[in-house]
């Protein structure tokens, strides 16, 4: 019986905005006029490289940044030192972008919660089962919840930079079933990535992954999560 859950932030819960939206919602805000054709081009470098926080990952990591990127997660300025590096290989149209990028992507108009977000977690809270945020990252992603209006579902924050510990390492999957009071053995991981997440069934956890889709793309795929219970 699932007595508690846990959900990975991005792609469970909330979706980031497109790396061309990322773009040019930042150059908008300089006010940096740069032609079309340059725009597409650097978006399809920033998604090359990986560098949008919450986005795709990278085709391509220097090997001189393979070290920072191992270990972005672990602290918050490794996450920046990584994403904002990042950044830069893809060439961006202006010297400080690649600051003001890594700023958009911590903001809450960066990030939208799926459709079905709010109806599970307030489901859970109606059934009296606990609720965790288990996420690999760099930034206080609170704020986030509570500018979507969700933070009240959410009892518990585990988040990788804080604990020193990131996924699929059990430590941090087993500090946040000690924080809702169940044992592994009663708690659901609900995230997106196959080998982060699954690091929660080393200590006896269910898992259940979902399809990090576009938030209009993705059937409710958290409604699933309230039939295993």
């Amino acid at each position: 019986m699932i007595k508690g859950v846990m959900f990975d932030f991005s792609g469970p819960l909330f979706r980031t905005e497109s790396t061309a939206r990322w773009l040019r919602a930042v150059t908008t805000k300089v006010g940096l006029d740069v032609p079309e054709d340059q725009l597409d081009a650097c978006v399809s470098r920033l998604q090359e490289f990986g560098a949008q926080p919450g986005g795709g990952f990278p085709r391509t990591v220097p090997p001189h940044l393979e070290p920072l990127w191992r270990e972005r997660d672990l602290t918050a300025e490794r996450h920046r030192a990584a994403f904002t590096t990042l950044a830069r290989e893809a060439k961006l149209p202006a010297a400080g972008l690649a600051e003001a990028l890594y700023e958009r992507s911590q903001s809450s108009a960066a990030w939208r919660p799926y459709p079905d977000t709010e109806s599970t977690l307030r489901a859970l809270r109606g059934r009296g089962i606990p609720v965790a945020v288990v996420s690999n990252i760099g930034w206080d992603i609170r704020p986030v919840f509570r500018a979507h209006c969700v933070d009240d579902l959410v009892d518990a924050y585990f988040l990788s930079y804080e604990c020193a510990a990131k996924k699929p390492d059990p430590r941090i999957f087993q500090m946040a079933c000690d924080a809702l009071q169940v044992a592994p053995d009663d708690a659901l991981m609900v995230g997106d990535e196959p080998v982060a997440d699954s690091g929660a069934a080393t200590l006896g956890c269910r898992v259940h992954l979902v399809d990090p889709l576009p938030v209009d793309q993705r059937p409710s795929g958290l409604a699933e999560v309230l039939q295993l219970l």
